[in-house]
């Protein structure tokens, strides 16, 4: 049986986001695994005591039973270039712990820092992170994501950013991107500048 996994930010000793954490677990539980088991990670996860109040991520792997529970510090990867990779046939629609396709296509990325997939024409995703765009008003993230991601949730409920349908062609029309996850709030991710994401 396939495994899937969460990737959980801490800080302060605190789990983050955690509402959508849950919602994706059961959700995703329920509709591979046909589980009827209510996931709460509050009485999954317990902080240990060596964690200070720096931030951490936490990984669960389940299937649907809990397999394992690891922590580690986090350090924020620098991304300022990415290459455009066109792969039609991918599919990441739930978050596997198997990430041998992904891993595949991030070999092109070349002298690129990451790469960013186009699937039939359009934007959807890095091989780690949603992606959002802004056009000098608003800031959108393409309705046609690999995997819907827990802080684009968040940000989308929140009114911060919105979703639309972004084509290959409509990389002109912005100015600048972000990569946002579950480690990467919208504040804290540094802005690449549209000329940086590259064919």
């Amino acid at each position: 049986m396939f495994r899937l996994l969460e990737t959980i930010k801490i800080r302060n000793r605190q789990i983050l986001n955690l509402k959508y954490h849950n919602e994706r677990m059961n959700r995703s539980g329920k509709e591979l695994f046909g589980s009827t088991d209510i996931i709460s990670l509050n009485d999954i996860v317990s902080i240990p005591d060596y964690l200070t109040d720096e931030v951490y991520k936490c990984r669960i792997i389940y299937n649907p039973d809990i397999e394992s529970i690891e922590f580690e510090r986090y350090t924020k990867k620098k991304i300022q270039t990415l290459k455009l990779v066109e792969c039609n046939d991918i599919e990441y629609s739930h978050k596997f712990a198997n990430r041998s396709a992904l891993n595949e296509l991030k070999k092109r990325k070349g002298i690129y820092d990451e790469i960013l997939i186009v699937k039939n024409g359009f934007i959807t995703d890095t091989t780690f992170s949603n992606i959002i765009f802004f056009d000098g008003r608003d800031w959108i993230t393409p309705s046609t994501p690999l995997l819907k991601g827990t802080k684009r949730e968040q940000l989308i409920n929140e009114g911060k950013i919105r979703e639309a349908q972004i084509r290959l062609k409509d990389l002109q029309n912005f100015q600048s991107g972000k990569l946002i996850n579950a480690m990467l709030d919208f504040d804290n991710s540094e802005s690449i500048d549209i000329k940086s994401i590259m064919e």
